[in-house]
């Protein structure tokens, strides 16, 4: 599930996944310093649950390939997204984020609803998260749908990006910067005739936390953050040479997220749907077609009422500024103490 990188580098909030450096090249050795913060950086990691990502990463392959084979044009949205989420559970694996399924200009984050009328058509983007013991992996792959497959070279853009951005963390390993991740994507999209889209980026992920402070750029953004021992997930998006190349934010996706769980909420249904939410999904990311399988569709009405108390918010969905086709593709990869790379996805 992407992240909108809104100042074009990192977040302010880096957490223990980046660090500082003076390099300009992948070259240049480190520091004395920097090695001490790098060696404090991989000590705070030490605890990361490499099994629990290793297994979610399995589960996440079988569960795209189940995806690839089931997506059908023409197909309820709504439809799609319950199989894959069932699938996930089947595998022995939890929901990371409800699974979007995103078409055309619209670049990311829509889930349907119960009731969602639109179906599969167009370029469409599935973004699959799971997860094991709060451990994640989140991947994404593109589908042309159109009967003349019209964007098939739109997603080898994206897919191309993606693997030589693998191929130069897999070459630097715990030595990458986010520029040269950003700088191959953005080299390769436009050698194959596309926009990268500017804000959206890949990002770190943690426990329990898809977005979990560092950014990963889509383009050479000039800094100088190193990725350290612990998990990401890095995701090219492309469009048309002739777009903008950036999104704006729309209508609500139907996709939540906690923001606090100390408000008080004076209705007594609404509180136990806060609850449900505290105790199912901790911080991840939930739809509205969960809450009303559980709860039913009497659910609308506490979700109203905790969006008007400030308890939750909705996601909006992320589109493309000229409405222009957009692919994405996207991996989860860990970096182990030794500097070893593992993709999960």
């Amino acid at each position: 599930m992407t992240e909108k990188d809104y100042s074009g580098a990192t977040t302010s909030k880096i957490g223990k996944n980046a660090k500082s450096s003076t390099s300009k090249s992948s070259g240049e050795t480190l520091t004395a310093k920097q090695k001490t913060q790098k060696q404090a950086a991989q000590s705070e990691n030490a605890n990361i649950n490499i099994e629990a990502y290793r297994k979610a990463g399995e589960i996440g392959k079988k569960t795209k390939e189940f995806a690839k084979n089931l997506i059908k044009k023409d197909m309820l949205l709504s439809e799609i997204a319950e199989k894959i989420e069932g699938e996930i559970k089947k595998l022995g694996g939890e929901i990371a984020f409800p699974v979007n399924l995103s078409i055309d200009d619209v670049a990311a984050h829509y889930t349907p609803t119960l009731r969602d009328e639109k179906k599969a058509s167009g370029l469409l983007k599935a973004d699959i998260g799971i997860h094991v013991d709060g451990c994640i992996c989140d991947l994404a792959f593109s589908v042309d749908l159109t009967p003349e497959k019209k964007h098939h070279k739109l997603i080898e853009a994206s897919e191309k990006a993606l693997n030589s951005a693998l191929e130069i963390v897999k070459k630097n390993k715990d030595n990458t910067t986010v520029s040269q991740i950003g700088e191959q994507i953005e080299k390769q999209i436009k050698n194959t005739g596309f926009t990268p889209i500017v804000n959206l980026s890949g990002h770190s992920l943690d426990e329990y936390n898809i977005h979990a402070g560092l950014t990963i750029p889509n383009i050479n953004n000039s800094s100088t953050k190193i990725l350290e021992s612990g998990a990401f997930a890095i995701e090219p998006f492309a469009t048309l040479s002739t777009a903008t190349g950036l999104i704006y934010e729309g209508a609500g996706s139907n996709i939540y997220h906690i923001t606090t769980n100390t408000i008080q909420v004076r209705d007594n249904f609404a509180r136990e749907v806060l609850s449900w939410i505290i105790e199912n999904k901790k911080t991840l990311p939930f739809s509205q077609r969960e809450l009303e399988k559980e709860f039913g569709a009497r659910v609308l009405i506490a979700v109203s009422n905790l969006k008007r108390a400030g308890a939750i918010e909705e996601y909006p969905q992320l589109i493309e500024k000229s409405h222009s086709p957009v692919s994405q593709t996207e991996t989860s990869l860990i970096i182990l103490e030794n500097g070893s790379v593992e993709i999960l996805g």
